[in-house]
């Protein structure tokens, strides 16, 4: 699927399409102490400019997300590798009862033995601020086709382009 990156509000809408696609991406505080970045599963809000994940308390992300507001990075790239993207938000724990709910099923459900009431469940809420994306719309015989061209004109492949998105 090709986006025009000059197109911000397309580029957001493939942004969470994208994002609601992938389901999985890689979640990391970017202030204070540095942590490694863990795979966490993906429920959008896009009308909102959010992004909710369900962790335990006992995790780096909520231990730290529970002192207050912190500064977070949320990367995914697409299953067919055409759309990368990394957000930067602000990450709160908010137990929303109605969100617990709307998301919960079978695949949730095995990581909370006791259910939605587990005391140990909790929900981080990211406050999207903006997102950087690259999107690429060369299949696999232009990408060969530009590698070549680049290789003979001695100049760079045209795979597609860049985005910087503002986000709600």
């Amino acid at each position: 699927m090709s986006t025009d990156t000059h197109d911000q509000a397309a580029v957001e809408e493939r942004l969470w399409d994208e994002i609601d696609k992938a389901r999985i991406g890689m979640v990391g505080i970017v202030d204070g102490e540095p942590q490694h970045f863990q795979p966490m599963t993906a429920f959008t809000v896009p009308g909102d400019g959010e992004i909710w994940f369900f962790t335990r308390a006992e995790t780096d992300l909520a231990r730290d997300a529970s002192h207050g507001a912190r500064q977070v990075m949320f990367i995914v790239q697409s299953k067919d590798k055409d759309f990368q993207a990394c957000i930067d938000g602000e990450m709160t724990v908010e137990m929303d009862r109605a969100r617990i709910a709307r998301w919960w099923s079978p695949m949730v459900a095995a990581w909370y033995p006791d259910g939605q009431d587990d005391p140990d469940l909790r929900l981080l809420r990211v406050k999207c601020h903006d997102a950087r994306v690259w999107i690429s719309d060369a299949g696999p015989v232009k990408y060969l086709w530009e590698v070549a061209r680049a290789n003979a004109t001695h100049s760079t492949p045209d795979l597609g382009g860049r985005a910087d998105v503002t986000l709600n």
